[in-house]
């Protein structure tokens, strides 16, 4: 999720944990716990795109790193709010679950995230955007409320409950919401006697309502858009998978770490003799019937010892494209 979100969830955790022996000194503690998984994004200044890519969300996401990080990040805190009533003990707690529920809320996103490392197990269940008012605006409101009482306060901690159960009452709900948009493409796909191989569903920017689908056939995948209000059938657009034009580069180790980076949901596209790698879990860049460019796209340059990835730039007026058209389509056709 993007930032503001793990800091306030952080703080919520933090409060939870320790709020009535230090205040909103847990909410603090527990912001910066929930900020540092993401510190691992400062790897793209030392590291090539394929590697980046791989270790984002990778080992300070996982449960191991909670466990390590933890007592050490409390012994720290413990040794500088000595005058505070928390032991070493009760600001590792907060720590570890500080740490721990920002890579477990990651594993809702279309990135997911690799909470068990060091094995090979990425958790994506595809159910919310990585921004997404509605889940984060009531969480911090409510986590400005209970911040605004005295730590002795009972209505503190209500305030601050309240809050994070409502921020789980509607992650649960998108996981219903999900089911019920994957039935809807299903069905479709029957009913337009379309033969698939296999099919992944997820929510469009920035909401829960309008919901997209990635579908593989032999040769293409196809993509579709449905959302709640829809009166419409689902329409779906078809994308060439055109691996062939790879040609001899897909023997390439960093091709082949790409297409398993992409789980296999990727085509190649050409333009003025550049191929382009296109990671197609994130989507497109509008909404339009006749939109080729893809959120993720990576140029694919040979070069004399092997070959370089480069993302390629996104601009403002890509985000204006995309959320011009996703107002209106939100609500229906």
């Amino acid at each position: 999720m993007d930032s503001l979100t793990q800091i306030v969830l952080g703080a919520a955790v933090g409060e939870a944990v320790l709020g009535k022996k230090v205040g909103n000194k847990a909410m603090l503690y527990g912001a910066v716990a929930g900020t540092i998984p993401d510190l691992d994004v400062l790897v793209r200044y030392v590291a090539d795109t394929v590697t980046t890519i791989e270790l984002h969300r990778g080992f300070s996401h996982s449960i191991l790193f909670s466990v390590l990080a933890a007592p050490i990040l409390g012994w720290l805190i413990w040794k500088v709010e000595r005058k505070s009533e928390a032991s070493w003990q009760d600001w590792s707690r907060l720590m570890f679950w500080g740490l721990f529920t920002h890579p477990l809320l990651d594993t809702f996103t279309t990135w997911g995230t690799q909470l068990f490392w060091p094995f090979d197990l990425r958790l994506a269940f595809q159910n919310i955007f990585v921004i997404d008012p509605l889940y984060t605006v009531p969480f911090l409101l409510f986590l400005l409320l209970a911040m605004s009482r005295k730590r002795t306060d009972p209505k503190r901690s209500r305030w601050n409950a309240m809050g994070l159960w409502v921020s789980s009452s509607y992650l649960l709900l998108t996981l219903i919401l999900k089911g019920i948009t994957y039935m809807k493409f299903t069905e479709s796909l029957e009913a337009q006697q379309i033969p698939y191989i296999a099919i992944a569903t997820r929510p469009t920017p920035l909401n829960s309502l309008l919901w997209t689908a990635n579908v593989e056939t032999k040769d293409a995948y196809l993509i579709g858009d449905y959302s709640l209000f829809d009166s419409q059938p689902i329409q779906f657009r078809s994308y060439p998978k055109n691996h062939q034009l790879l040609g001899e580069l897909q023997k390439q180790d960093k091709i082949q770490r790409m297409i398993r980076i992409a789980e296999g949901w990727f085509t190649i596209s050409e333009r003025q003799n550049q191929l382009y790698f296109n990671d197609l879990r994130f989507g497109l860049l509008s909404l339009d019937t006749d939109e080729t460019q893809f959120v993720f796209s990576y140029k694919v340059i040979p070069e004399s010892e092997g070959i370089r990835i480069e993302e390629t730039e996104k601009y403002d007026t890509d985000a204006q494209r995309l959320l011009g058209g996703l107002w209106h389509r939100i609500w229906g056709n």
